[in-house]
């Protein structure tokens, strides 16, 4: 063989991301891309947390501190990572958790996200606080998962529920760790606004990231659409976060959940970092699941790592309850310690606005490439060819686990 014919000098070897993607082989490479494309402020927004950012890493060190006992000798040719979540089939136990704010990302925008989840067959699940309607988003793609904020006006709280309804949305989260907004250092010493106002540092990023703001002067103004469509007279504040979220409802307790679960007939989750005694107080009302889950580390600073809950709250509710988890995952290797502990499926956050950002849709889908590439690699090197192997055999697969008392 020549060696012009043993080299490939254009990176386009079958099996390889062709195009700008070609060198973006794990999510650290596309954090740093985004690094690049993003404006310092809203790079900030994405990356940053609560106060001190504590449970920021310790989200990432909880996952990092599992080790893999694998099994030996089981065949690995066949490896299958479909999965059933709420009724539907998905090409693998990945998700993408809700986020808010997006089109500040990229222009495309929650759209973008939505049609790179249902390429890929990932559920994806729309913010109360997008910067999309849940009905544009469903004209351009399937019905996502939605999100709730539970509002101070239950004329907005019921109304959104409404749409999601109509929408054909088959799940619904309760986000249950809102009461007030985590104070985000680095949203406030940024003087972060939608959309964003043409301050001097404003004009000076234009100069330093032209791409970006070309992308969002050229396009439709930013604001919180899914929530105003909602906001029927017009009650609720705008400009900064801290303005929107001054809308929910700091009062929600376990008798609203009675009461949307009395008006929401399909799936029902709540998300937050739940332990098992509020897992089964949840059930109790009909709840069907639990999304385990503390804000990416952006509500409360030394909040559990959500990877910790899983095996506890599972032991507690039991096999039939859904269990998903996100925080901290950035691999498919995370993605497989959350099922080997007995979730149902592994929910991505930043690592997917980090790719929206480095390249729109495209991004998005290079991020869920990645991702699946590693879970199923995982998958056969741990010998656990399919989802429900992987689940069934987790504990014994697992050499080494953190645990925490008396969760």
């Amino acid at each position: 063989m020549k060696l012009s014919e043993a080299l490939d000098f254009v990176g386009l070897t079958r099996g390889r991301p062709a195009g700008r993607f070609a060198n973006l082989h794990t999510v650290a490479d596309v954090h740093r891309a985004a690094r690049r494309a993003l404006p310092r402020g809203i790079s900030d927004y994405v990356d940053g947390g609560a106060d001190g950012e504590v449970s920021i890493t310790a989200n990432e060190r909880a996952f990092d501190e599992f080790r893999w006992l694998p099994d030996a000798l089981v065949p690995a040719d066949a490896v299958d990572t479909t999965t059933t979540l709420a009724g539907e089939t998905w090409a693998m136990p990945v998700g993408l958790a809700p986020t808010g704010y997006t089109r500040m990302i990229h222009p495309a925008g929650e759209i973008a996200v939505a049609e790179a989840a249902a390429e890929a067959s990932a559920p994806y699940v729309l913010s109360t606080v997008a910067t999309t309607t849940i009905e544009d988003v469903t004209a351009a793609t399937r019905a996502p998962w939605s999100q709730l904020y539970a509002m101070r006006d239950r004329v907005v709280t019921d109304d959104l529920i409404r749409r999601a309804l109509d929408a054909g949305s088959p799940v619904l989260e309760i986000a249950v760790d809102t009461a007030v907004a985590g104070n985000r250092v680095r949203d406030r010493r940024n003087g972060l606004v939608i959309p964003p106002r043409m301050t001097p540092s404003t004009i000076f990023g234009i100069a330093i990231k032209p791409r970006y703001w070309m992308g969002m002067l050229t396009n439709d103004s930013i604001d919180f659409e899914q929530v105003k469509a909602s906001d029927l007279d017009g009650r609720l504040p705008g400009g900064s976060i801290a303005d929107i979220t001054s809308g929910f409802d700091a009062a929600l307790d376990w008798d609203e959940i009675a009461r949307i679960r009395g008006i929401w007939p399909r799936t029902l989750l709540l998300k937050g970092p739940l332990g098992p005694a509020n897992a089964m107080r949840a059930l109790d009302l009909g709840v069907d699941g639990v999304h385990l889950s503390n804000h990416g580390g952006r509500q409360l600073d030394r909040a559990v790592a959500p990877i910790d809950l899983v095996a506890p709250v599972r032991a507690a509710i039991g096999l039939d309850a859904l269990v998903i988890v996100d925080s901290g995952v950035r691999t498919g290797g995370d993605v497989a310690i959350a099922i080997a502990q007995g979730a149902d499926a592994a929910f991505l956050g930043r690592p997917y606005l980090w790719g929206l950002a480095a390249g729109g849709r495209e991004g998005v889908e290079r991020v869920l490439e990645i991702v699946l590439a590693e879970l199923a690699r995982t998958m056969a090197l741990v010998g656990a060819p399919t989802i429900a192997a992987l689940r069934e055999r987790g504990p014994q697969l697992i050499a080494q686990r953190r645990t925490l008392g008396g969760i």
